[in-house]
């Protein structure tokens, strides 16, 4: 992706928050700032999305809710389509309908980032299943 060079005047205290983050986050300053602000790009086109840290990454979730790829991954998962879909993963996630367009609408615009979170979801459980299952043979042994 072509990039471009933007330069911009911090005050102290805000730049000093920015030098913390970056040793924090054991990241150059100039990532740091480029992730806030594709982070504040998109919570500002998509209401109601948080961007929180975990130890496999920053991922979106809805404020207060879960991460955007649990409720995309129960919606996915299920028969039901249209709105019966939407009330479904409402009942499912204990969410509202109104949550579950915020996380579709997300979803909508950055699918292939969703997908990823859910793949990778899926193939932790899977190992952690395969390591279940290698605890209960020994112990049936």
């Amino acid at each position: 992706m072509p990039t471009r060079h933007l330069s911009l005047r911090l005050d102290a205290e805000t730049f000093d928050r920015l030098e913390e983050q970056s040793r924090q986050s054991n990241q150059p300053r100039s990532q740091v700032v480029k992730t806030l602000l594709e982070e504040g790009l998109r919570m500002e086109a998509h209401p109601g999305i948080v961007f929180r840290f975990g130890p496999a990454g920053r991922r979106p979730g809805l404020a207060g809710g879960p991460d955007i790829w649990e409720i995309i991954s129960v919606l996915q998962g299920i028969p039901e389509r249209g709105e019966e879909a939407l009330r479904r993963t409402a009942e499912l996630t204990g969410l509202v309908p109104e949550q579950i367009r915020v996380a579709l609408g997300y979803y909508a615009d950055f699918p292939t980032e969703i997908d990823e979170w859910i793949r990778r979801a899926d193939a932790e459980a899977v190992q952690a299943e395969e390591a279940w299952q290698r605890a209960r043979d020994i112990l049936e042994r």
